[in-house]
C-alpha cells in the first residue's frame, strides 16, 4: 500500500474517531483504527462495538492496501507534523513508513483480520434530518441525561415520532428535558416505538452536526442500530439501548395553578451567585415567590448566608420552594436570553420552564426539600 495525503486532512479525520475507540481495553485491536485505500479514497474506521464511526477521504493512492494501527500513537504524531503532504506506505514486514518532509517514522501495524466486520447502512427506514436540528435537540436536552449506570435506559435521549413531530426526551430523576421538532418527515416503525440513542452515541452525533453546520443528514434505524450519514464521507453506527424508556409523560403536570415570568439572564445570574454559598452536597437554593418579587437565598452552616431579590411577574399566593442550584442552572442555561415562565403548584410538585419564544421545549425540575 502507497499513498499521499495532506498531513491536516489525515490529522483532522483521525481526531474524529479517536473518540470512538474502544478506552477499556477490552480487546486490543479495539484500540487501533483500520485505515484502508481503495480506488482514490483513504477510509478511516475505528470502534468500541457499541459506537463505530468511518470517514472516507480523498488521497493519491498509488498502491491499495489495509492495516489496522494504534489510535492514541497515530493521532499524536499526526498532531505534531507540519502542514504537508505526508507519504504512507506498508511493506511485507508489518512496518507502517510515514514520511513528511524530512520526518520519517516506522509504525508497528496489525493485520486488519481481527478488526471486528462492521456495517454502516440500512436503507430500509431513512429519513433525514438537518444538522441544524441535530444540534438543537442535543443543546436542549443533553444535559438531563443520567449518569446512573444502575438505570441504563436514562443514559441516552428517548426520540419517538408523534403527531408528524420528532420528540426528543431526556430524564434522569431529578429533572426533565422535551423538544419537539415540527415538520419532521419520516415513516419509521422504529421511531414510532421509540428508540433509546446513548450518551457515547450522542456525543458523535453532536461532532457530525459541528462538522456540517448547514446540511442535513440521512439516518436509518433497526431494532438494535442507529446509522447516521453525512455527504457519503462520515459515517456513524450506534447501538440503541434496549431498554423500554418509562412514562416520562406521568412528570408533566397536567395543569398548574401558579405560574411567574423573570428574565432569564437575571434568574440564570442569581442562582449562580447565590450557590456559592450553598452546601456542597446538595447546592441547595431556596425560592421564596411573593406578589411581583422573588428572593434566592441559601444559607452555609460553615459559610454563612446569601440572598438577592429580583422583580418578577406574579399575582398568585407566597411559596418557597427549595432546588439543587446545578440543576437549575443547567436547565435556564439551554434557553434562549428572553423571559421565562415557571408554573407550579405547590412546593413540593414538579415545576415546569419554559421559554417564551420557545414553545417546543418544556423543561421539568422536581423541587428539593431543604
Amino acid at each position: 500500500m502507497k499513498l499521499t495525503i495532506q498531513s491536516q486532512v489525515l490529522r483532522d479525520a483521525i481526531n474524529k474517531v479517536l473518540s470512538v475507540v474502544d478506552k477499556k481495553n477490552s480487546r486490543p485491536i479495539l484500540t487501533n483504527c483500520l485505515i484502508k485505500s481503495q480506488g482514490q479514497k483513504l477510509e478511516l474506521i475505528a470502534t468500541d462495538l457499541e459506537v463505530s464511526a468511518k470517514i472516507l477521504l480523498n488521497a493519491q493512492i498509488e498502491q491499495e492496501g489495509s492495516f489496522c494501527i494504534n489510535s492514541k500513537n497515530i493521532a499524536d504524531i499526526l498532531r505534531e507534523l507540519p502542514n504537508d503532504d505526508v507519504i504512507m506506505s506498508v511493506d511485507n514486514s508489518n512496518l507502517l513508513n510515514l514520511t513528511c518532509k524530512n520526518i520519517n517514522y516506522s509504525l508497528l501495524v496489525t493485520s486488519t483480520e481481527e478488526f471486528p466486520q462492521l456495517s454502516f447502512q440500512n436503507s430500509s427506514s431513512e429519513f433525514r434530518l438537518k444538522t441544524k436540528q441535530i444540534a438543537q435537540i442535543i443543546n436542549k436536552t443533553s444535559h438531563a441525561i443520567s449518569t446512573d449506570e444502575t438505570r441504563l435506559y436514562l443514559n441516552g435521549i428517548y426520540l419517538q415520532m408523534t403527531d408528524s413531530k420528532l420528540r426528543a426526551v431526556a430524564i434522569d430523576g431529578h429533572r426533565l428535558a422535551l423538544l419537539d421538532t415540527h415538520e419532521f418527515i419520516g415513516e419509521n416503525k422504529f421511531l414510532v416505538d421509540g428508540v433509546i440513542v446513548p450518551r457515547k452515541g450522542i456525543s458523535e452525533l453532536k461532532k457530525i452536526a459541528d462538522t456540517y453546520p448547514e446540511d442535513d443528514v440521512s439516518i436509518s434505524l433497526d431494532d438494535s442500530f442507529m446509522f447516521v450519514n453525512a455527504r457519503n464521507e462520515y459515517y456513524l453506527s450506534i447501538r440503541l439501548i434496549a431498554r423500554e424508556y418509562p412514562k416520562y409523560q406521568t412528570v408533566i403536570p397536567s395543569k398548574t395553578t401558579n405560574r411567574f415570568h423573570i428574565d432569564r439572564n437575571a434568574i440564570l445570574n442569581a442562582v449562580k451567585r447565590i450557590k456559592i454559598l450553598s452546601n456542597e452536597k446538595t447546592n441547595g437554593v431556596k425560592l421564596n415567590i411573593q406578589k411581583n418579587e422573588i428572593v434566592i437565598s441559601t444559607n452555609h452552616p460553615a459559610l454563612g448566608q446569601a440572598t438577592e431579590t429580583l422583580p418578577i411577574t406574579y399575582d398568585g399566593k407566597a411559596t418557597e420552594i427549595g432546588f439543587n442550584a446545578k440543576y437549575l442552572i443547567e436547565s435556564l442555561s439551554v434557553l434562549n436570553e428572553t423571559d421565562v415562565t415557571f408554573e407550579f403548584n405547590n412546593e413540593l410538585s414538579p415545576v415546569v420552564i419554559k421559554a417564551d419564544d420557545l414553545p417546543e421545549f418544556l423543561g421539568i425540575i422536581m423541587p428539593l426539600k431543604l
